[in-house]
């Protein structure tokens, strides 16, 4: 399933993001800053500046905020040919102030990269570019046409050739290399953003449909065709007591009855999600239902489960959030993938932790892999020995990005690790001797307040019938 089927945000759609109100605070930002550098060159170096012209430059900031303050509402999102105006804007008031005030000789001229800086990172490439070139035409004209920077006393303060070629130079460099940059970065973390948001709304599409599926299906399978058997004697039982009004009446009420029961069954599809017993499950029960899905794949799966140090013995009741069981299933389908034959799922549990670690009896994580595990798109060539003794496997990267993601989200701490010691001979090493996964919660963040000793459930919403 593709991530625009989940409708999720685009390229062009992400431009809307920005405010208006953020803009226009940025905007001021930088006419205080204009404004300081214009007084400080004038008071503490004695330069002589084109002040009218500058004040105008500046003043062209001022109004047009002023004109945004007052004409559109603060909380108005621009829009990319919008954002786009904006940016071109502050870049050419930026650039003529550079003209009146040496151009290159200027050391500020290093902050034509900031609008396309920022262009790189929320507009479109197309924007991006027209930004980026128009940036490099400006200050390669004022590298030769600019008005120079006096002293009271007439001397020009300008740097050697040689100099003003090397910060053209760099600039011009500097405003490809940021924006490819600052625009990789960006989508990397985009694209990562959307497979996240999809994932979460698979989740829980698959959380409704497991409610709905224990609660309806099972419940209508069992009592429908008991209902129907009921109705349908209940009719024939009117139509053969007409002589008998008082039996008569009984029969269809034994019918309304069955009829209420169907209502109810409708209804629980409505509240079944929100099923307060569904909501959490012992601590063993959440990782058999983590694992049931690879039960049948020629692989034993130990589930060993008890108290550490200082806890009790009662199992806790930890929450059963979707994030958990597909966290846990994806980590515990990687132990199945590259096991020989037997994988261990140790549950653990004191007065302030709750830990699960699952081992396989395979090779281990790679070596130089370990310090990479839980990014995504971590993967490496397989061999053809590797296809054959696992032909379903399709590689390690993004599945358990996500499985550590969401086990993080709900305030658990990964650890991975391998239980072998490499410099031991294979007829030494011990039985558990692949890889370790270890998934640590505090246990306030995993263990339901509810359903625990001495404390209530609670009452679920009545069905409405």
């Amino acid at each position: 399933m593709s991530i625009s089927e989940f409708g999720l945000i685009g390229e062009h759609n992400r431009s809307n993001w920005i405010r208006l109100r953020t803009i226009i605070l940025l905007r001021w930002f930088a006419i205080v800053g204009q404004l300081a550098a214009l007084t400080a060159a004038q008071w503490l170096f004695n330069l002589q500046l084109e002040l009218g012209l500058c004040y105008l430059a500046v003043g062209v900031s001022v109004m047009g905020n002023m004109v945004a303050i007052f004409i559109f509402p603060e909380n108005k999102r621009l829009s990319e040919y919008e954002n786009l105006l904006m940016l071109m804007f502050d870049l050419l008031q930026l650039c003529f102030l550079l003209f009146l005030n040496g151009g290159l000789h200027n050391p500020f001229a290093l902050l034509v990269l900031g609008p396309v800086t920022v262009s790189a990172a929320v507009l479109t490439l197309r924007s991006t570019l027209l930004l980026g070139g128009t940036a490099v035409a400006l200050i390669t004209a004022m590298a030769v046409w600019h008005v120079p920077l006096q002293t009271v006393d007439g001397q020009v303060l300008r740097l050697p050739d040689i100099f003003i070629f090397g910060q053209w130079a760099a600039i011009s460099i500097a405003l490809v290399f940021i924006s490819i940059y600052a625009r990789r970065i960006t989508h990397e973390m985009h694209a990562m953003s959307d497979a996240l948001a999809a994932t979460q709304m698979a989740l829980a599409r698959a959380q409704k449909l497991n409610d709905l599926g224990g609660v309806i299906a099972a419940t209508a399978h069992e009592l429908g065709t008991p209902l129907a058997t009921i109705k349908l004697t209940s009719s024939e039982l009117i139509e053969e007591l007409e002589d008998r009004p008082e039996l008569q009446e009984d029969a269809r009420l034994i019918r309304q009855q069955a009829d209420r029961c169907s209502d109810i069954l409708r209804s629980m599809g409505r509240v079944g999600k929100d099923d307060l017993h569904m909501r959490q499950a012992p601590l063993v029960e959440v990782i058999r239902e983590a694992a049931e899905p690879h039960q049948g794949r020629g692989k034993d799966i130990h589930i060993e489960e008890g108290p550490g140090a200082g806890g009790s013995q009662a199992q806790p009741q930890i929450l059963r959030r979707p994030e958990v069981i597909h966290g846990l299933r994806n980590l515990i389908q990687n132990a199945v993938d590259f096991a020989r034959a037997n994988i261990w799922i140790e549950a653990m549990w004191t007065e302030t932790r709750v830990s699960i670690r699952i081992i396989d009896d395979g090779q281990g994580f790679p070596p130089h892999l370990i310090g990479r595990i839980g990014d995504p798109f971590v993967r490496q060539r397989r061999s053809a020995a590797e296809r054959r003794s696992r032909p379903e496997y399709e590689g390690m990267g993004l599945g358990l990005f996500i499985a550590k993601t969401l086990l993080e989200r709900t305030g658990a701490e990964l650890s991975f690790a391998n239980g072998s010691d490499p410099f031991l001979p294979s007829t030494e090493q011990g039985e558990r001797r692949g890889a370790i996964v270890e998934v640590i919660w505090p246990r306030a963040k995993i263990v339901s307040s509810a359903g625990q000793r001495g404390v209530a459930i609670g009452e679920n919403r009545p069905l409405e019938i």
